[in-house]
């Protein structure tokens, strides 16, 4: 019975994900495809390029929220019937509810980055490592004007601040993890960025 818990929640957070704020606004505002707009990400960064600033951020609030709703509600309504410990299952769902955000079967495997659904995952399990993150995040973004870059270092950072904020281990190898799939999403933005093609925050070209 406790599997089966923990694996209808896995489930329900992973679906959860797939809901594509991105890809729902652009494809009614516009009739368009947002994967076949601007940079080609279903995420909040390309909404505010396709749509403008203020449906990029309410891209942003909703795919932030989906991340808290998954390690908070889905997590203790399980944990509250189950024999499993909490850090395991709040891990468990965080990890499954990026990836229907990236892996999204409804958009082909071709969701967004995962970088707002895991901030939102991340600042319910260690919250001040995330507000460090996401400092040196605005930081990066000022200084460069590269949203992708700011993203990229925040996440490699966030799993070292939550080791030295001693946040149990499931959610530093849950960091960790996200961290790989937040870098790997972005291996195109490295390439533009090594040659000078990436482009700049809100930037249309």
């Amino acid at each position: 019975m406790d599997i089966f818990l923990v694996l209808l929640g896995i489930v329900g957070a992973y679906l959860l994900g797939t809901v594509s704020s991105a890809y729902i606004l652009v494809k009614i505002v516009k009739g368009e495809d947002i994967r076949e707009c601007g940079s080609g990400n279903a995420g909040a960064t390309n909404a505010a390029r396709v749509l403008g600033k203020l449906p990029g951020f309410l891209v942003l609030v909703f795919d932030i929220l989906k991340g808290i709703i998954a390690v908070v509600f889905i997590a203790n309504f399980i944990v509250q019937r189950v024999d499993i410990a909490l850090p395991i299952i709040k891990a468990l769902l965080g990890l499954s509810v990026v990836c229907g955000h990236v892996f999204n079967v409804f958009l082909q495997f071709k969701g967004g980055k995962g970088v707002a659904t895991s901030a939102g995952v991340l600042l319910c399990l260690c919250p001040i490592a995330v507000l460090f993150g996401m400092i040196i995040f605005l930081a990066v973004v000022i200084i460069t004007k590269y949203v992708s870059l700011g993203s990229i270092v925040c996440s490699i950072l966030i799993p070292f601040l939550m080791l030295g904020f001693k946040a149990p281990y499931a959610y530093v190898i849950l960091a960790s993890i996200l961290c790989v799939i937040i870098v790997a999403k972005h291996k195109a933005n490295i390439n533009r960025l090594l040659t000078g093609r990436e482009r700049k925050a809100f930037g249309k070209k």
